[in-house]
């Protein structure tokens, strides 16, 4: 497809209406960072994030709220303890084709990283130049469920809830569907790492040194498990969203990321001299 995006507004895919945000150069102009955010997140929460990486790298750049999240469609609760599967299998296709995806590069945070892998894994998409993947999950982690546990007892008995409600047009849907899932005892049994093997485009691993919702093993999987280049990036300093603490050293790797899998010859101008 052709088409020229509004910079804000709604896309209608499987029924659903998802929040976005496009940010220039169209994607027949330029590459495209298409952005896919974490369990908690949305277009909003991604601050100005989206636009510090548009300014450094001169690719597009779209986010969007998947279904449960921002001010997209609710989704039916509890979720499918495959929900990520789902989303990279059947959503995430018809997406990129909506907003004329041409080439460029996936990056995602925490469950958007999962289900960047999950996609690229699952689709030998000509038009992928790489993933740049945030604080990904491959497998369960004990420290994992333990954080995501405490933070169900903060967001029940402190003002988490309203500050998150900024950002959500249904904070319970958008929580207890991300909550809900991961502390389901089934969900233990969760692993994506078949996936990697299958990738064939460069992939960036980002993890802050702190991450408290994951350890270094989540590197280390996407090293042993991939046949593509994997560059690992340990950001000091930083927890589980590196591109919120520490900006600087996140957004340098992953301009130079950028330029190294979307060459000039692809259309990317990159930050001004």
């Amino acid at each position: 497809m052709n088409m020229t995006l509004t910079p804000t507004g709604f896309l209608s895919i499987d029924g659903a209406s998802l929040e976005y945000k496009w940010l220039a150069p169209q994607a027949a102009d330029a590459p495209t960072i298409v952005m896919l955010h974490e369990g908690l997140g949305s277009v909003g929460l991604w601050g100005d994030f989206p636009e510090k990486l548009q300014q450094a790298t001169g690719a597009g750049i779209f986010a969007y709220s998947r279904a449960g999240y921002g001010q997209s469609s609710p989704v039916a609760l509890p979720r499918p303890l495959d929900y990520m599967q789902r989303e990279a299998l059947d959503v995430l296709p018809k997406l990129l084709d909506a907003i004329g995806f041409k080439r460029g590069l996936l990056l995602g945070h925490s469950d958007g990283a999962s289900i960047a892998t999950i996609y690229a894994g699952a689709h030998q998409d000509h038009r992928l130049n790489g993933l740049v993947l945030i604080a990904p999950h491959f497998i369960v982690e004990d420290i994992s469920i333990k954080s995501i546990a405490a933070i169900k007892t903060t967001f029940e008995t402190t003002d988490l809830k309203a500050k998150l409600a900024r950002w959500h047009k249904n904070i319970d849907n958008a929580f207890y569907g991300w909550n809900g899932a991961w502390l389901d005892p089934k969900f233990r049994d969760w692993d994506i790492s078949e996936y990697l093997a299958y990738i064939r485009v460069p992939i960036m691993v980002l993890q802050g040194a702190d991450d408290q919702y994951g350890t270094l093993r989540q590197v280390e999987i996407a090293q042993e498990e991939c046949y593509c280049p994997v560059d690992p990036k340990i950001i000091p300093g930083a927890g589980h969203s590196p591109h919120r603490e520490a900006p600087g050293p996140t957004l340098e790797a992953i301009e130079q990321f950028a330029r190294a899998t979307l060459r000039d010859d692809q259309g990317l101008q990159g930050r001004a001299a």
